[in-house]
């Protein structure tokens, strides 16, 4: 009898997730123990289940599957996490390896390609999509191309990037602090250094240049109007503390290739 390795599947899209469980169930070596569909609710299960492997999305509302990888491994260095995403750019690529995540897979892949990337970490060993692999050997080959003016997203901090998402969102500081385990005040100091560094100065302004980026489909995104504490203010005169580097929030992406094969 084939030893069943215990899999925990974090997606946030339920076609997809329901797929994965079907055709996973049908592989005798895999028993898939629970399913999340945020980066919050995947930690919890991390802790509660103590799953040997974990597929993980990386593009989830609320807390994102690179900072679920991150303190999922500060705890649990042991479990195996593949990254499922459909993002093949350098930038995605590090952040999620320095998460700690063993494998990264592109969604328009076959199930048959990410049987063998799991079985790859199982054993041990790091696993890139094919096309990914492609990708970071061009990249360190050609060379980064010369430096121009920086999108919007491209000019906030990975943590920043988190905070942006989330407020536009419609989360008060508070309920953002709870997703990223950070105080409100200090929530205020990415949200003020985002607002200054995308010359912001309301919610309604950061809500429409969330839209203008895709994170958000259209005003009726945004929640309830926040707490009276937690409105946003007119920015200060001066320039707020400059925020760390830390693991960001990917842009909400289309439905790929292996979800049609996972749903289909």
């Amino acid at each position: 009898m084939n030893i069943k390795y215990r899999v925990l599947i974090a997606e946030d899209h339920d076609l997809l997730r329901n797929g994965l469980c079907s055709m996973l169930a049908a592989q005798g070596e895999y028993a898939v123990v629970g399913e999340a569909r945020d980066g919050k609710e995947a930690c919890q299960l991390a802790m509660t289940l103590a799953p040997d492997l974990i597929l993980m999305d990386l593009s989830m509302r609320g807390m994102n599957g690179i900072d679920a990888s991150a303190a999922i491994k500060r705890r649990s260095p042991l479990v195996r996490i593949v990254a499922l995403t459909v993002h093949q750019n350098e930038e995605y690529v590090r952040e999620a390896l320095r998460a700690g995540v063993d494998g990264y897979v592109l969604k328009d892949v076959s199930f048959d390609e990410l049987l063998v990337a799991m079985r790859a970490v199982m054993q041990g060993k790091k696993h890139l999509s094919a096309d990914v692999y492609g990708y970071m050997v061009g990249s360190f080959i050609t060379g980064r191309e010369a430096a121009g003016p920086k999108k919007a997203w491209d000019i906030l901090t990975a943590r920043e990037r988190s905070v942006f998402k989330l407020i536009a969102e419609g989360r008060t500081n508070r309920q953002v602090g709870q997703y990223l385990n950070l105080s409100p005040k200090t929530i205020e100091k990415y949200r003020a250094s985002v607002m200054h560094k995308l010359a912001i100065e309301n919610l309604t302004e950061l809500v429409l240049v969330a839209i203008s980026m895709g994170l958000l489909t259209s005003l009726a995104s945004k929640c309830a109007e926040p707490e009276e504490d937690d409105r946003v203010a007119r920015l200060p005169s001066t320039r707020p503390e400059p925020s760390p580097s830390e693991t960001g929030e990917p842009p909400e992406a289309p439905v790929s290739r292996l979800s049609d094969t996972a749903v289909g």
